[in-house]
């Protein structure tokens, strides 16, 4: 493990594989199709790879392990992780084309309901996703924690299909005087 450590640290974006694997292709295909500059090692080809493959294998608890990707020094996941991230990213992205100002939020978070406040008390209609009453929530909130960098994300506000960010980025916009202009560029605000 201390060899998978060491190359996970190395790289931004690194896949563990085997070259026989169709699903380590498919995985393969999709960061290269992106244009990422991905490190992956053939743990067929490594000299150590067996053993890599063993340890990956321990790591999340199933004998075949590949393809396995770390972004950022962090286990992403497999190809069903992988696929699930991408379908709830496309939900997000589906969501967010639709309204002038969309907001993820939960139910419970005082800050998304500080921010949803705000802008209901600006007039805005807003488009709110409650993450903890939708069908995919869970998966939409893993795919924005990854957008955004930070667990829990919400809230997570996008105008004119724009991500703008969490209570910090949109009370930065309101006190700088940029948010209702923000608003009225993309027809959410009449004033």
């Amino acid at each position: 493990m201390e060899k998978v450590n060491r190359l996970v640290s190395q790289r931004p974006v690194v896949i563990f594989s085997l070259s026989s694997c169709c699903m380590c292709h498919t995985v393969k295909r999709l960061f290269f199709d992106l244009g990422v500059n991905v490190d992956v090692h053939e743990l067929d080809e490594e000299p150590e790879g067996r053993e890599m493959q063993r340890a990956l294998g321990k790591l999340i608890g199933c004998r075949c392990p590949v393809p396995l990707v770390f972004i950022g020094g962090r286990l992403i996941g497999s190809t069903d992780t992988l696929k699930s991230k991408e379908l709830a990213m496309e939900k997000v992205n589906s969501l967010v084309s639709k309204k002038p100002v969309v907001i993820f939020s939960l139910s419970s978070c005082c800050m998304s309901h500080t921010v949803k406040s705000l802008f209901f008390d600006l007039g805005v209609n807003v488009d709110v996703h409650e993450l903890d009453e939708e069908d995919q929530g869970k998966e939409m909130e893993g795919a924005l924690a990854n957008l955004i960098g930070s667990n829990p994300p919400v809230p997570v506000v996008f105008i004119g299909g724009r991500l703008i960010g969490s209570t910090d980025r949109v009370m930065s916009l309101h006190l700088g005087g940029n948010l209702v202009k923000l608003l009225k560029d993309v027809g959410a605000l009449w004033l």
